[in-house]
């Protein structure tokens, strides 16, 4: 259990049984009575927000969250499945879990899979990937405004905004955290 002088930025809290962390927090010690912690919460299950202020004396439950390395196996549907590298068990991932991230797993990448009582709910990549670009359309030559970008795709389907000096058959890096490019690594 944590008390309310334990609350912080980042926190990860039980409110109702469900795992939420805390993304604002703000100490208000009103001239008279105690001191009360305004606390802005994101369920981690559902991703939804809510503000809830706790008194001093308040006790606060401590979520039952685990985090295990993995390596990425193989899409079945629309379910990813992880490997544990200690004991090999292998554990479903549900897209809606992963979202746009899919697009950036390649087999036996390492990521974190986060569990709250025995479900994943979380996939952490690593934060740079390396990906081959499929398909874009050759720059226009003279066109050297700075910060022009152009439509591009990746082998699987997924579209990102690249320079214009990106062809096809070059190997990107791209930042996992923002589905963004991030640099050219070697020409096609």
């Amino acid at each position: 259990m944590y008390t309310a002088s334990d609350l912080r930025k980042g926190l990860k809290i039980e409110v109702d049984g469900e795992p939420y962390e805390i993304v604002e927090f703000q100490f208000v010690k009103p001239g008279k009575g105690q001191a009360l912690y305004r606390c802005r919460i994101k369920n981690m299950l559902t991703g939804a927000t809510l503000d809830k202020t706790f008194r001093s004396a308040d006790k606060i439950g401590q979520p039952d969250l685990e985090e295990r390395d993995m390596i990425y196996s193989y899409s079945d549907g629309d379910n990813f499945v992880f490997m544990d590298a200690q004991t090999y068990e292998q554990v479903e991932v549900p897209s809606e879990i992963l979202g746009e991230r899919r697009f950036f797993l390649d087999e036996n990448i390492e990521v974190k899979v986060l569990f709250h009582n025995g479900h994943p709910i979380d996939v952490t990549l690593p934060y740079f990937v390396e990906k081959v670009i499929a398909r874009t359309e050759p720059g226009a030559r003279g066109d050297t405004a700075t910060n022009v970008l152009k439509s591009a795709q990746l082998e699987n389907g997924y579209e990102i905004q690249v320079p214009l000096f990106i062809n096809e058959g070059d190997v990107v890096r791209i930042d996992t955290r923002t589905g963004k490019y991030a640099d050219r690594v070697s020409k096609g």
